[in-house]
């Protein structure tokens, strides 16, 4: 009587390894991109959360941001931006630069080091306008 063998052979247990591993060749750099264009997604959004509360701001204040610097010095705290924004990436901060006067400009950078900065206002697709309220739009 011939004995039964139980397991899998050598070559069935490459081929799925094989099969793994094509698998995850694939998969894997899909999903960093994916990662990737969903933690910029999420920036843009603070930035542009951010963005929001410095128009009000300047509505509420006769067309000045007030002193740039970090977002908390100005807008934290009051009705124009409830909790701070953190970049996804590294819990980094966002800064706001703006021109001194009545109806300047501003500039929000992620100094977190995501390499993330809205000129004005930025639209969907990573589009930076520069906007300036005495003059409208001046450059894309």
């Amino acid at each position: 009587m011939k004995k039964l063998q139980k397991g899998f052979t050598l070559i069935e247990l490459m081929i799925v390894i094989a099969i793994i591993a094509i698998l995850a060749a694939i998969l894997i750099p899909n999903f960093l991109h994916a990662r990737s264009e969903s933690q910029t997604a999420a920036c843009e959004g603070n930035e542009k959360q951010i963005a929001t509360a410095l128009e009000e701001y300047a509505v509420d204040n006769r067309g000045t941001y007030g002193a740039g610097g970090a977002v908390t010095s100005t807008l934290l705290g009051s009705t124009y931006l409830g909790v701070t924004p953190k970049d996804p990436v590294n819990a980094g901060t966002y800064s706001v630069t703006t021109t001194a006067g009545t109806y300047g400009s501003y500039q929000i950078t992620d100094t977190g080091g995501h390499d993330q900065t809205t000129t004005g206002v930025t639209l969907g697709g990573g589009v930076s306008i520069l906007y300036n309220q005495s003059s409208g739009l001046t450059s894309k």
